[in-house]
């Protein structure tokens, strides 16, 4: 027993420290790939936006729909490029 405290409850509170931080680690995970994955949609979505705008004039258009709209938010500006040469090679 050292001071009163006896090493079990020592051991108790570093567990509890362990699991606490093992639960924080595992909460913060997934929120960080959510703002991540909306960081990318929301910029490949004004990138679309403008492309769809500035390239009706010189032909260039892609469309939105479910399909493009994921491609998009996964991959924010390179799946902006990927539809482009998708649609260009198709």
């Amino acid at each position: 027993m050292v001071n009163g405290v006896g090493i079990n409850i020592i051991i108790a509170y570093a567990v509890g420290l362990i699991l606490l931080y093992l639960l924080g680690w595992v909460l913060l995970v997934p929120i960080k790939m959510i703002w991540r994955l909306l960081y990318n949609g929301i910029i490949g979505g004004i990138i679309l936006l403008v492309l769809n705008f500035a390239g009706g004039y010189f032909g260039l258009h892609i469309p939105l729909n479910p399909i493009s709209a994921l491609v998009i938010g996964f991959l924010g500006v390179p799946g902006v490029v990927l539809l482009l040469l998708l649609q260009h090679l198709l």
